[in-house]
């Protein structure tokens, strides 16, 4: 990474329940404001959407989805230029994704809190999170 270049991970609040990423990501992030102008942006499959909202005026990067077999292409599958970006993708996300999972060692995130307040149930995530980046850095 050069010294001009920065990234920067956005982890959201706690969501109760089964709501969509790229839902979520509209609410927290409007379409129509240009949060992403310029930028490279690395998100998964959940995000399928993104491209059509902020594709022109970001660079992002999606992973690419294998086309569904049918009569017409009864054998479908990704191309060799396809699996290999999806890899290079892959190598990017792991790092983030062993992350979340360490994270989930300290059991309070992975056991129902009975608490009605949402910034005590945050606070949850932040304590893990730095408690995984003390475990890290030891």
């Amino acid at each position: 990474m050069s010294t001009l270049e920065r990234q920067i991970l956005f982890v959201g609040g706690v969501v109760a329940g089964s709501v969509h990423d790229y839902a979520l990501m509209k609410q927290l992030f409007d379409p129509a404001l240009s949060w992403f102008d310029g930028a490279d942006v690395w998100l998964d499959l959940g995000f399928f959407g993104a491209t059509a909202d902020d594709g022109n005026k970001a660079r992002i990067h999606l992973p690419h989805k294998k086309p569904r077999a049918s009569k017409n292409n009864p054998h479908a599958a990704l191309t060799v230029q396809q699996i290999r970006e999806n890899k290079k993708q892959a190598r990017t996300r792991i790092s983030v994704e062993h992350s979340i999972g360490g994270m989930k060692t300290f059991h309070c995130l992975m056991h129902r809190i009975r608490n009605r307040l949402d910034i005590f149930i945050d606070s949850f995530f932040g304590l893990a999170a730095g408690l995984w980046n003390l475990k890290m850095s030891l």
